[in-house]
């Protein structure tokens, strides 16, 4: 495919060309850790409590086919940011933690900023640690608090925590207390940040939420069963559960209650109508810190979870609403993290940079008929190289050199393998996993194991 043909669809719409103009929207994004499929209500789960997630849905667009980045969080985190698939972008597994962003890596937050938008991330980050080129605060943030880094942030009861430049000290942490939890400090800022922003209304803003629910703390070991940290276990105390089952599900209700409260303080603040909250997860449902994915079928009717390149793994809740604007529903259009950046710049009447692998998906919020991409493309680099494309309803996935075919209109678990009956498909599609990607000196192919030569 001729690249420079995919990436022209990408360019963002100016506002200005759009009628009737409209304000520009306060931007609310709000990224859950690890968070399945089918780990709530609205998309189908029994038995874990998520109402104001729920009610989010309901109030907006709930998406069917919505993409992560990758199937681990650094990298996925690294495309929403940045609009490039993990075929372009820098950072393309956690092989590196916190490989930082460079000066030349546009950030969507950069593009906000420079349009005029106050912005403040509170969480996780995992793309530049203090002094690097890719520190929030260098990449378009005006205020962060924050882990120090990405395997920091598997604690949910650090001593400190990073604020701006500067450290923010838990002394309730201290030793073997367990009295400050991060998601909730993270939550109390996010709503604060509101506050603030409410008055100032001239100026827009944009909100990262970066929740680090329901990541388990890696660091306390599987066999331990203990990795699930939360405060309580309520309202899941009484069930017959092993202890991390419990705990998983009191994180992602209280993940629940957390989304709630921004909700709420955009609402009293009379800031509904003029905000797009988008709720959505980094990637599938882990198995770590005694938790077991299948346990509330997290994946619900995919096949796989985090680290898997299956929909299991990169297919992951997509919510946005728009009081006003969006109109309640569901939609089946097919949405990726890259597409965030052109969808945030158009709304912001911003030009998006040219080299994104993104398209706007300002249209489909509205409603409107909006394009779609000829393709996605994935590719991980933990364990084994590997690499997914979506093509239409078509699914390929290369691993070590032999390529699956699944057809997602019929077979959305991935049970059926067609590529023997689809040679004429698979034959569209294999030269694309050599096309969709530039080479980097930070994820080098093994030999044996890259995509077939270019030709």
């Amino acid at each position: 495919m001729n690249r420079r043909r995919f990436l022209s669809s990408s360019v963002a719409i100016p506002l200005a060309a759009q009628a009737p103009q409209r304000r520009r929207p306060n931007i609310v994004l709000i990224l859950a850790d690890d968070l399945g499929y089918g780990d709530l209500g609205c998309y189908g789960q029994k038995v874990i409590t998520t109402p104001r997630i729920d009610q989010l849905a309901s109030e907006g667009l709930r998406f069917t086919q919505a993409y992560a980045g990758c199937t681990v969080c650094a990298p996925s985190r690294c495309a929403l940011m940045t609009g490039r698939h993990t075929g372009h972008c820098l950072v393309r597994g956690n092989f590196y933690p916190d490989l930082p962003l460079r000066k030349t890596d546009i950030t969507l937050t950069e593009v906000l900023k420079q349009a005029g938008y106050r912005t403040g991330l509170f969480g996780k980050w995992s793309l530049g640690g203090l002094g690097t080129s890719g520190y929030p605060l260098d990449k378009g943030f005006d205020e962060f608090v924050g882990f120090f880094s990405q395997t920091h942030a598997h604690n949910y009861y650090p001593e400190h925590l990073l604020e701006n430049r500067g450290s923010l000290l838990l002394r309730g942490n201290m030793g073997t207390q367990k009295k400050e939890y991060a998601p909730d400090i993270f939550t109390d800022r996010a709503v604060r940040f509101v506050e603030a922003a409410a008055r100032n209304r001239q100026q827009p803003f944009f909100l990262h939420l970066s929740h680090p629910a329901p990541h388990a703390n890696n660091e306390l070991g599987r066999d331990t069963g203990n990795g699930m940290e939360v405060p309580e276990d309520a309202p899941y105390s009484s069930r017959p559960w092993p202890k991390p089952e419990k705990n998983f599900a009191a994180m992602v209700t209280r993940l629940d209650r957390d989304v709630g409260r921004v909700l709420d303080r955009l609402k009293q603040l009379g800031l509904d109508e003029d905000t797009l909250v988008i709720f959505t997860s980094d990637n599938g449902p882990h198995r770590e810190g005694g938790h077991d994915a299948a346990f509330f079928s997290s994946s619900g009717a995919l096949t796989g979870t985090k680290r898997d390149l299956t929909e299991g793994g990169i297919r992951v809740p997509f919510i946005a609403r728009w009081a006003g604007t969006i109109q309640p529903g569901v939609s089946d259009h097919v949405v990726a993290f890259w597409d965030l950046l052109p969808t945030f710049a158009e709304l912001a009447g911003a030009p998006a940079p040219r080299d994104v692998d993104g398209i706007s998906i300002a249209g489909a919020l509205r409603g409107a008929p909006a394009r779609s991409h000829e393709y996605l493309y994935w590719e991980f680099h933990e364990g084994r190289f590997q690499q997914a494309i979506r093509m239409g309803a078509w699914k390929a996935i290369r691993n070590r050199g032999r390529t699956a075919l699944y057809d997602l209109a019929r077979d959305v678990g991935e049970s059926d393998d067609v590529s023997a009956r689809h040679p004429d498909v698979l034959a569209r599609i294999e030269p694309l996993f050599a096309q969709a990607r530039t080479e980097s000196m930070h994820w080098p192919v093994k030999p044996g194991e890259g995509p077939p030569e270019r030709r």
